[in-house]
C-alpha cells in the first residue's frame, strides 16, 4: 500500500454533530475499502485566503493514511461530491 497525505477543509457554518459525522464519514472511506489511517489531526478554524461558495473560513483536518489506488481514487470521488467538504488535496507520500 501507498502512503498519502491528505488534508481537507470542512464548512464552518456546520453543527457540532454534522462536523464530528463528516470527519468520521471522510476516515470510514479509507477503512472500507480496505486502507489505513495512520493519523489524524484537527488543525482548527482558519479564515481562508478567499471565499469559496460564500464561505470565509473552515475548518482544517490532516490525514496520513496508507491505501491503494483504487480506494483513494473512491475517497477523490466522495469528497468532490460531498457538500460539507470546501477543498480537499491529496499528495502521495514518497517512500522512505
Amino acid at each position: 500500500m501507498t502512503k498519502y497525505e491528505i488534508m481537507f477543509i470542512v464548512k464552518s457554518t456546520l453543527d457540532d454533530a454534522t462536523l464530528s459525522n463528516t470527519t468520521k464519514e471522510v476516515q470510514k472511506i479509507i477503512t472500507d475499502n480496505k486502507g489505513k489511517v495512520i493519523e489524524f489531526k484537527d488543525m482548527g478554524r482558519k479564515k481562508l485566503a478567499y471565499p469559496i461558495n460564500k464561505e470565509v473560513s473552515g475548518f482544517y483536518y490532516l490525514m496520513n493514511a496508507e491505501a491503494n489506488h483504487d480506494a483513494i481514487r473512491e475517497f477523490d470521488r466522495r469528497l468532490r461530491i460531498n457538500e460539507n467538504i470546501l477543498r480537499h488535496l491529496i499528495l502521495k507520500k514518497e517512500s522512505e
